[in-house]
């Protein structure tokens, strides 16, 4: 005697995998995945600013400064990103500071990449030779000169691995800022699939845009580090 089917196989079954709405929505995916990727750039450009002097601060030992950049380091790295976010957009306006959904999103991938950069980057500056920093005093270089000549670009081109992957990471995480209405592709996403409730195809082409844009920020970010970065700190 053959058992009757359950009613999950029967589900799945009977389910039939229909792409074409989501297709139909195209735009509205392309839209969110340019809201992102735009969304990355601005926090990576400033992100990375921020972690470049904190990690000058917190490797020279420039007072006060090391020490706000070490519990601002602290703070951020030991909370998740999505408090950050709601601190920023629901917190801040108790104390009278309004943020938009984009800007709010910026500020906290620009606070949330900059307290990890930091400490990559002050790896990075902790291992340069001692001999080349004794050299370019020896050439009556000041600290402004020697950080930006003979410290910072070896440095970046030791971490720039590792600040790529945190730049992915901080995109791929950019997906919580759908909670705060921002309209990047996960938001995007969640508009479309509830209202054509296909959950399986939305989600799965949004993943895989999600993937594609991951390789190409990859690339790129290694094509400018063999550019203006390792090639010039030869």
């Amino acid at each position: 005697m053959v058992a009757a089917p359950s009613s999950a196989q029967q589900s799945t079954q009977a389910y039939r995998f229909d792409f074409a709405p989501v297709f139909e929505q195209s735009g509205l995916l392309l839209s969110g995945a340019a809201f992102t990727l735009t969304l990355t750039a601005v926090g990576t450009l400033f992100g990375l600013a921020l972690g470049i002097c904190g990690a000058l601060c917190r490797a020279w030992r420039i007072s006060p400064f090391d020490r706000l950049f070490g519990v601002y380091v602290e703070v951020i790295r030991n909370t998740p990103f999505l408090v950050q976010l709601f601190f920023i957009f629901f917190g801040l306006p108790a104390l009278g500071v309004k943020l938009g959904e984009w800007q709010a999103a910026v500020l906290a991938m620009v606070i949330n990449l900059g307290a990890y950069s930091t400490e990559i980057i002050r790896a990075g500056i902790q291992a340069t030779p001692r001999g080349q920093l004794e050299a370019a005093q020896s050439l009556a270089l000041t600290r402004l000169q020697t950080f930006r000549h003979v410290v910072l670009r070896p440095a970046l081109t030791k971490v720039w691995p590792a600040l790529t992957s945190q730049v992915i990471i901080v995109m791929l995480g950019s997906a919580v800022c759908s909670q705060i209405a921002a309209e990047e592709l996960t938001f995007a996403a969640n508009f479309i699939q509830s209202r054509n409730f296909r959950a399986f195809e939305t989600y799965f082409i949004t993943a895989a845009l999600y993937f594609v844009m991951a390789l190409l920020v990859r690339q790129l970010l290694s094509w400018i580090g063999q550019r203006l970065i390792v090639g010039r700190a030869r």
